[in-house]
């Protein structure tokens, strides 16, 4: 080492501050990288994004030969600034003190956190340039690797710790998806995201806070006049109605309207005709979740099924068009029995119907009444003021004032909201 300069000893130092940086930086970006882009590279055919993908592949012999070239470049840069002090100052201690001091505030700011801190704001372009380096040097460093990666393992059995490597067993839950999704709402549009967080929740919603109430279906009774049968078939606006014998509770079958028509060429309704053309009543637990109902509609090749609850009592029906509105929003136009469920005021109020769906409330209007327990707007002042209320009622339920303009049999009918401003909500 004597016959080396002084200069260029301070230049091989640099060069190892330099190759140090590079390790720190390569394990950074290739722990921050994105997975998803980086397997829509790969599926691109980037050669750059494979040797990415094959090196973390192996994690632990990235990791372990990033460390190794860290670890003796760090020790050489501080052998080679120890030659550098002997040779300026001589067997000096405070210029040896010192000069550890200096190496050691360089590899810390220069070698690790200058070229983290740039690793993790761009780890895309450091890590699939850097995979040309490391994957020569880990087939290099493997022996060393190799040897040391058994000794940590038998370590670690010593002390009974188990290690999980097989990144594939570990399963992401809904609630860690949903977080996925509310992080990348700098790469997705404000509109995609909020479809993808209905999709997932469609796991924790079921098909009892979606359904159309019982006595809000438009259905058929068979045992009507055919000419009453008749007239509500061409005036309907659906295109599948369920159809009971005498009360509305005893579903026998569901009408397809595109299989009519021949039957009304004639003056006078076949009934005998109109019940073989019934398909076969499709029956679904109030507890379904809207997740697995939609997958069983498509399995079913169905569009509508029939709520009961556990004695099999009738309380709705559910459409998939139901289903697909708690993803993408409303994007059908209701019929005119549908219309009227709200009225905007002068003064800013909502006049609402009593058995409006709060869910449909919530997305229409963007209101935030609670939807964990009844089911409509009717159900939640009742289950609030738990009592029968009075025409002229006033409560307040999420801060929401609510007047109850009308009562009918028991029933809040028609109630009038007050929105309030985000800003002003608790």
């Amino acid at each position: 080492m004597d016959d080396i300069s002084i200069g260029a000893l301070f230049g091989i130092l640099l060069m190892l501050l330099v190759c140090s940086a590079f390790f720190s930086g390569s394990e950074t970006s290739m722990m921050a990288i994105n997975r998803y882009r980086l397997n829509t590279l790969v599926r691109k055919g980037n050669r750059s994004a494979k040797l990415v993908n094959r090196l973390l592949g192996k994690v632990d012999k990235l990791l372990g030969s990033i460390l190794l070239g860290n670890t003796l470049l760090n020790v050489a840069a501080a052998a080679v600034t120890n030659i550098i002090i002997l040779r300026l100052f001589g067997q000096n201690d405070l210029a040896i003190l010192l000069g550890t001091l200096a190496i050691t505030f360089m590899l810390l700011v220069f070698s690790e956190i200058m070229p983290k801190i740039i690793a993790a704001s761009y780890p895309e372009r450091i890590a699939l340039p850097a995979s040309y380096v490391l994957t020569p040097l880990i087939t290099l460093f493997h022996p060393v690797v190799s040897v040391a990666g058994g000794l940590v393992k038998g370590v670690l059995w010593l002390l009974r710790i188990k290690i999980e490597t097989d990144q594939s067993k570990q399963k992401m839950t809904m609630e860690e998806l949903r977080g996925l999704v509310l992080d990348a709402e700098h790469f997705l549009p404000r509109k995609h995201q909020k479809m993808l967080l209905n999709l997932v929740d469609l796991e924790r919603i079921t098909v009892n806070d979606v359904m159309i109430p019982r006595n809000q279906i438009e259905a058929l009774n068979i045992n009507a006049d055919a000419n009453e049968l008749r007239q509500q078939i061409v005036t309907c606006h659906h295109t599948l109605l369920p159809v009971y014998a005498d009360t509305p509770g005893n579903i026998i079958g569901v009408l397809h309207l595109k299989r009519v028509p021949a039957l009304l060429l004639d003056a006078t309704l076949d009934l005998a005709q109109l019940r073989e053309i019934l398909n076969e009543p499709y029956f679904i637990p109030s507890d379904t979740p809207l997740l697995k109902q939609l997958q069983q509609f498509q399995e079913r090749h169905s569009r509508l099924g029939l709520v009961v609850d556990e004695y099999g009592e009738l309380l709705g029906l559910v459409t998939l068009e139901n289903i697909l509105e708690e993803i993408v929003g409303e994007f059908t136009t209701q019929s005119p029995s549908q219309t009227g469920k709200f009225l905007r005021q002068e003064d800013g109020s909502i006049l609402l119907e009593g058995g409006s769906s709060l869910r449909e409330l919530n997305r229409k209007l963007g209101l935030h009444l609670p939807v964990d327990g009844a089911k409509t707007l009717n159900g939640l002042i009742l289950d609030h003021l738990e009592d029968i209320p009075e025409t002229g009622t006033s409560l307040k339920i999420a801060d929401y004032p609510i007047e109850i303009i009308q009562m009918q049999d028991r029933i809040v009918k028609v109630a009038r909201i007050f929105p309030v401003q985000p800003n002003n909500r608790q």
